[in-house]
């Protein structure tokens, strides 16, 4: 039977547990070096040496990004870290520069290379370059249909593995490739430092006529035109898997702990066929999302369709359980706010959330309480669900 590589992102070490945990295959990170989260989500090299002993452990992989693109005074740097992932015995390193790639093979041997979206690998021809000069892996750009795919599979090495994003955040320039940051702000995307400029609130003003806006009919008193929806897979995975895709990859090594658990634990019960469609789209509807697009996968992106360019959710991280729950009681490390008559849900691996009323909360002191209104403050509620230690504890709103 064909295998099926579910890949989540990581920013930190609660996260590489999280993804774990919640069931992914193989965890991507970045690194002090060359990665496209310049300002956060990068591991210092001891903790990418922690991180790897720890998805290993657990038979998992972990890949590390090194797919900026890269100056010439940045080059000195790379055969000494490149070796230092080969020591680290990382699972793959993620590239999208040539000159990256060419240095990598050359002073890292050990190390499969897989190539980066960045790259926009949009044809079998490209991808077979890409095989010829050593990759064993693919990841396509986000502009291929399903369709295209499937081609790309038919006229490639079958030793060539395919992967594809299946959720997140998009990028409104092709395959991310856009100078809108580093012309605004001198920050630019393309070096890990965008500052998404296309989520700002715009207004269309013609110039002769200053400080008269014309009306967009977008959302009350600006447009939200350059912000993409958002990418979700999950109702059609199995036409990637048809296509030819071996790993289905989740954007968003700056997300929390809590979007990591959410995702990878709905995205685990999609490629595994345990719940129905409906169930798993309920739960990726409870984490901080724009509204939800099926991509290029099906052909041209749909025109004209209404985004407010908001984040919208129907669940908030209200804490982490700290043991397993016993006599109906459970305790937990707060995270966000809740109150009696509130509805929590426990969210176990491999389950949708399970809803529960919250009739009793107790501090530390042992004293009730209305309320859990301080941040990791440690509480205990009445529980008839059973929950183990580090489940996620979710509050649930705006939930039809």
């Amino acid at each position: 039977m064909k295998s099926f590589e579910l890949l989540s992102p990581a920013g930190d070490m609660e996260c590489v547990n999280t993804a774990i945990r919640y069931g992914a295959d193989a965890i991507y990170i970045g690194g002090p070096l060359l990665q496209l989260r310049a300002k956060g989500a990068g591991f210092s090299r001891e903790g990418i040496i922690k991180a790897v002993e720890t998805a290993h452990k657990s038979g998992k992989k972990l890949y590390v990004a090194v797919n900026s693109f890269v100056k010439n005074h940045e080059l000195s740097e790379l055969p000494s870290y490149a070796e230092f992932l080969e020591d680290a015995k990382v699972d793959a390193v993620i590239v999208a520069d040539l000159g990256v790639l060419s240095v990598i093979k050359r002073t890292a041997p050990n190390i499969p290379l897989h190539i980066s979206t960045q790259a926009n690998c949009i044809n079998y021809e490209t991808a077979k370059a890409y095989y010829e000069m050593g990759a064993q892996r693919v990841i396509l750009g986000r502009e291929v249909s399903i369709d295209e795919i499937a081609q790309i599979r038919a006229k490639t090495p079958r030793e060539l593995e395919l992967e594809c994003f299946v959720h997140g955040a998009m990028c409104m320039a092709y395959s991310g490739r856009c100078l809108i940051s580093s012309f605004l702000t001198d920050r630019s995307g393309n070096r890990g430092e965008c500052t998404q400029p296309c989520r700002w609130e715009y207004y269309l003003m013609e110039q002769n006529r200053p400080n008269e806006f014309f009306e967009v009919v977008e959302q009350a008193g600006h447009t939200a035109i350059l912000s993409s929806h958002d990418l979700n897979a999950a109702s059609f995975l199995d036409k990637l898997k048809n296509a030819g895709i071996t790993s289905f990859k989740i954007e968003g090594r700056m997300k929390t702990s809590y979007y990591i658990a959410v995702v990878v634990n709905a995205y685990r019960m999609a490629l595994d066929g345990t719940e129905s469609n409906e169930i798993i789209e309920g739960e990726l509807e409870a984490v901080s999302h724009r509204p939800y697009s099926s991509g290029f996968y099906f052909g041209r992106l749909e025109k004209n369709t209404f985004n407010d360019g908001l984040y919208h959710s129907s669940g908030v991280f209200a804490g982490v359980a700290l043991s397993d729950s016993s006599d109906g009681k459970l305790t937990l490390m707060q995270r966000n706010r809740f109150s009696l008559a509130d509805t929590l849900e426990v969210l176990s691996p491999g389950k949708a959330g399970a809803p529960f009323t919250v009739e009793s909360i107790t501090d530390e002191n042992g004293s009730s309480t209305d309320s859990a209104p301080h941040p990791k403050q440690i509480i205990t509620v009445n529980c008839p669900i059973k929950a183990q230690k580090g489940d996620i504890i979710r509050l649930v709103k705006n939930r039809a």
